[in-house]
C-alpha cells in the first residue's frame, strides 16, 4: 500500500480529504439557512468529536443526514490524519536511528581510510576530490546542518567536535591512514593534530594553516604536511601572471587536471615552484636539483619566464631566475623551502 511507502504523500491526501469534508458539510448547513460562522463551528465540533451543544437544533431529516454524514466522514478523516501524523514522525525517527546505526557499522569496518575534520568549503571540496579518486573517508564536523548536507550526498559522517578524542575514535582514528584537519582555526588544527598523533603514531596528518607562522607549530604537533590556502592562492595567481601562455589552452588545463588525478591515485603530488633570485636551486641544472632532492621529487617541466614551456627537460638545462619548475613527488608542497634561501639545502622536509 502507498501509505507505507510515501507517508508524506499520504498525509497530504488525507489533509485534502478532510478539508473537502469540512467545506462540503459547511456548505450543506449554510444551505439550510445557517450562518457561515455557525456552520463552520458545527462542523468542527462534529469532526473532532468534541460534543458541545448544537448551535441550532438538527430537527429536520435533512439536518440530521448532514450531521450523520459529517460524523462518519469527518471523524474518519480525523482518525486517518492522526495516524498519518504519527506515521510520518515515526518514520522520520526510525530513518534517523537506523541510518545512524548503519553509518556507524560502516565506519567501524573501515581500515586505512581518510578522516577529514571540518566541513567548510575546503572540507567539502576535499571530500568530492576523495570520492572522485575512489578513496574511503569519514567526515567530521560539529555543525548538524553541514553533517546533514554531507549525508545527503552519501558521505560517511560523524557529528561532533573534532578536537575531542572520543569523536576521533568514533571516526576510526586508530585504523585510519590519513587525517586531514582543514578547520579555518589554527589553534583547533594544532590541537586536533596533537590528539591524532597521540592516538595513532603511524597516521599521516595533513593540516591547514591560516597564518604562515602556524606552520612550524603544526609540524611540531605532528603534522606531516601543512597546507596554507592563502599562500597557495597567491602562488597560483603568480603562475597565471608570470606564465599566461600555459593557462590559455582549455585542453592543456584539462590534460593537466587528468594527470594530477592519476598522480594522486598513486600517492604523488605536483607543484610549481618559481625559482627566486639568489635561491638555493637557482642556477643549478635539472640533474643537480634532483640530486640535491635525494629522490624526494623529480623535475618534469620547466616554464621559462619568457613563456617557453619545456616538458621533460634535459638534465643539463639550468634553472634561471623566474623560471617555473614543476616537480612531482610525495608531499612536494613541503619542499618549496629547498628553493628559497641559499642555506636551505640542509633543511628537513
Amino acid at each position: 500500500m502507498d501509505i507505507f511507502h510515501s507517508p508524506g504523500r499520504t498525509l497530504a491526501s488525507i489533509v485534502i480529504y478532510l478539508l473537502a469534508v469540512v467545506a462540503i458539510a459547511t456548505g450543506a448547513y449554510m444551505a439550510a439557512g445557517w450562518s457561515l460562522g455557525d456552520s463552520i463551528y458545527m462542523v468542527l465540533i462534529t469532526v473532532y468529536s468534541v460534543g458541545y451543544n448544537e448551535v441550532h437544533p438538527a430537527d429536520t431529516a435533512y439536518l440530521r443526514a448532514v450531521t450523520v454524514g459529517t460524523m462518519i466522514f469527518g471523524c474518519t478523516g480525523t482518525i486517518l490524519l492522526t495516524g498519518s501524523l504519527v506515521q510520518v514522525l515515526t518514520a522520520s525517527q526510525l530513518d534517523r536511528i537506523f541510518g545512524r546505526q548503519r553509518m556507524t557499522r560502516e565506519i567501524d569496518h573501515l581500515k586505512n581510510h581518510v578522516i577529514v575534520v571540518g566541513l567548510g568549503r575546503t572540507g567539502m571540496m576535499l571530500a568530492r576530490e576523495l570520492r572522485a579518486g575512489g578513496a574511503r573517508f569519514v567526515l567530521v564536523d560539529r555543525d548538524p546542518q553541514r553533517i546533514e548536507a554531507a549525508e545527503a550526498m552519501g558521505f560517511l559522517c560523524v557529528q561532533g567536535d573534532g578536537t575531542t578524542e572520543e569523536v576521533l575514535k568514533e571516526a576510526g582514528i586508530t585504523r585510519a591512514r590519513t587525517l586531514a584537519t582543514v578547520i579555518p582555526n589554527d589553534a583547533a588544527n594544532v590541537f586536533i593534530t596533537l590528539s591524532a598523533r597521540s592516538l595513532n603514531h603511524e597516521i599521516s596528518i595533513v593540516a591547514r594553516g591560516e597564518l604562515p607562522t602556524t606552520e612550524g607549530k603544526l609540524r611540531q604537533a605532528g603534522a606531516d604536511n601543512v597546507i596554507l590556502p592563502a599562500h597557495i592562492g597567491a602562488e597560483r595567481a603568480a603562475e597565471v601572471i608570470l606564465y599566461p601562455d600555459t593557462q590559455k589552452s582549455p585542453s592543456q588545463a584539462a590534460l593537466q587536471q587528468a594527470r594530477e588525478r592519476v598522480l594522486r591515485s598513486m600517492g604523488l603530488e605536483t607543484d610549481v615552484v618559481i625559482a627566486p633570485e639568489g635561491g638555493a636551486m637557482t642556477g643549478l641544472t635539472v640533474a643537480e636539483i634532483e640530486a640535491r632532492a635525494d629522490g624526494r621529487f623529480l623535475v618534469v617541466q620547466l616554464m621559462r619566464q619568457g613563456g617557453e614551456v619545456l616538458p621533460r627537460p634535459d638534465p643539463s638545462l639550468s634553472v634561471e631566475r623566474g623560471d617555473g619548475v614543476m616537480i612531482v613527488g610525495r608531499s612536494v608542497a613541503g619542499m618549496r623551502c629547498l628553493f628559497d634561501a641559499p642555506d636551505a639545502e640542509g633543511l628537513a622536509v
